[in-house]
């Protein structure tokens, strides 16, 4: 019988690829068979970055189940454990704590590096969403972590978290007690956290996987935005870029090194060295620093949103994909139907909860990216060759970093404008906005307070479906190289 994989490797390693071919498999994704545009630079490197991070946690992770105990009573006393009375504990708690603030980092500017080149763009939209569900799962693996050393901010973090999901109507109260596994953060709770704290990095492994595999079929974007054309365009992954890889781990592990053995508490919160008290409230709730800015548009939402706000932009939407015939017609005829609907019942009078709302607002900063690909209507990718883009993303990363300083600070913070009846609760009012307008008693409920959370909300969301959209049809691009290798060469010969 004929063998359907004959490998073109020698000796004993020849005899197993041939049976198992996971050398040549190698070979293929991060090998020098695996040609791989020849102008990357080191933003490329936060990819293999993010590998690394997952490979310490996971490895560290091991070591403290082995010492940790799921129970409300030991959990706590099990961490102090670790810390004082296993050998390296320390290091080992300290190594999965930083390592875990260093992984969003990595992954965060792995994200804006998209954002920036447009790897998100066809024909990569499926790359792109597999990165996105390997966010949703590290967002979910982290908060359960951080539930685990049942110190104050922990237990206080899940309760006010998971009762977010009671929100939703009808079923919140139903999904919060199956989340709680009773009536409240109990012994079931934290149980359930952490099995699937444990479970959930290797269903990221998966996730991984498959990420990886999306980025074979038809390679990695590159600064210029344009597809490879030719072999004069690439060079081999190893060992071209497995040496580039190597020098970011060595910087990476100076600055991981710094927090781990000078800062390691600098990212984290002093209530949780305080053992979980549900009778005993901490003055400033606040999550990890890396969910900051999805906390604060959560907070941002204070009042009850009008249905047609969200309907008719899902009914433009659906305009829009039947006009330019992309997604396909059933979803835009569905996106017409159902936005058509919500319009109705909002000039109706129907409203969003301010709670829901703050929660839908949440989730759907981060679900967007998931329909950024045909948000985006720009032909081009690279933000190098779109003048006003190019801006226009600083000012998105700005909002951005101001969202999570806003999520850090009280819920009175930042607000610039406030609407008041009467001299005493202006005088209040006063005492936290940076202006106080008095109005007619009968007008003060109809006003919201403008805060800097608000507006940097308004602008996240504006910069997703209004910017991304519009600017693809006004915007005047640069012209773009005729291939990567000519670019090359041409940058090349400019710095001679």
């Amino acid at each position: 019988m004929a063998l359907h994989h004959k490998s073109p490797y020698k000796g004993w390693v020849g005899w197993l690829d041939t049976r198992l071919p996971v050398v040549y498999a190698i070979d293929k994704a991060v090998g020098p068979r695996h040609p791989t545009p020849r102008n990357l630079n080191y933003w490329w490197n936060f990819g293999s970055l993010a590998g690394l991070c997952l490979v310490i946690q996971i490895v560290s992770g091991l070591f403290l189940s082995m010492h940790y105990t799921a129970q409300i009573d030991l959990a706590f006393s099990s961490v102090e454990h670790i810390m004082r009375d296993v050998s390296y504990g320390w290091l080992l708690r300290y190594m999965h704590a930083v390592g875990a603030s260093m992984f969003f980092i990595v992954v965060f500017i792995h994200i804006f590096r998209g954002l920036y080149y447009g790897s998100y763009k066809s024909p990569r939209e499926v790359l792109w969403w597999m990165g996105v569900i390997i966010l949703l799962l590290m967002m979910a693996t982290a908060f359960m972590g951080y539930v685990l050393p049942w110190g104050q901010m922990s237990f206080w973090g899940a309760t006010v978290i998971t009762n977010l999901f009671s929100a939703f109507p009808l079923v919140g109260e139903s999904i919060v007690n199956w989340l709680w596994g009773g009536f409240s953060v109990d012994n079931p709770t934290l149980n359930r956290f952490y099995s699937l704290h444990f479970v959930m990095p290797f269903i990221m492994i998966g996730v991984i996987f498959l990420h990886i595999l999306a980025l074979n079929a038809f390679g990695s974007n590159n600064p210029k935005g344009i597809d490879v054309k030719g072999p004069a365009d690439t060079i081999p992954f190893h060992p071209y870029y497995t040496v580039k890889d190597f020098f970011g781990f060595g910087i990476f592990f100076i600055v991981f090194a710094g927090f781990l053995f000078f800062a390691p508490n600098y990212l984290g919160h002093a209530d949780n060295y305080i053992p979980a008290n549900p009778l005993v409230t901490p003055t400033h709730i606040v999550p990890e620093w890396y969910f900051l800015p999805f906390y604060a548009i959560l907070r941002a939402v204070t009042f009850n949103i009008p249905l047609y706000l969200i309907g008719l932009p899902v009914l433009l939407g659906g305009l829009w994909a039947l006009k330019a015939k992309k997604i396909g017609l059933k979803l835009g005829t569905i996106a017409i139907v159902v936005g058509g609907f919500i319009t109705i019942a909002g000039f109706g009078g129907g409203q969003i909860d301010s709670k829901l709302g703050g929660v839908l607002g949440m989730f759907g900063s981060i679900l967007v990216l998931f329909a950024l690909p045909w948000l985006d209507t720009s032909p081009v990718r690279s933000a190098n060759y779109r003048p006003i883009y190019k801006w226009l993303f600083w000012v998105f990363a700005i909002d951005t970093v101001i969202l999570g300083y806003a999520g850090s600070q009280p819920a009175d913070w930042g607000i610039l404008m406030s609407f008041c009846a009467g001299e005493v609760q202006c005088a209040d009012k006063a005492l936290h906005a940076l202006v106080a307008i008095e109005v007619p008693a009968s007008w003060a409920n109809s006003f919201i307070d403008i805060t800097i959370s608000l507006i940097a909300t308004g602008y996240y969301f504006l910069h997703f479906f209004i910017v991304f959209p519009l600017l693809g049809k006004i915007e005047k691009t640069l012209p773009l190289p005729t291939s990567i290798g000519v670019s090359v060469l041409k940058d090349k010969g400019a710095h001679a």
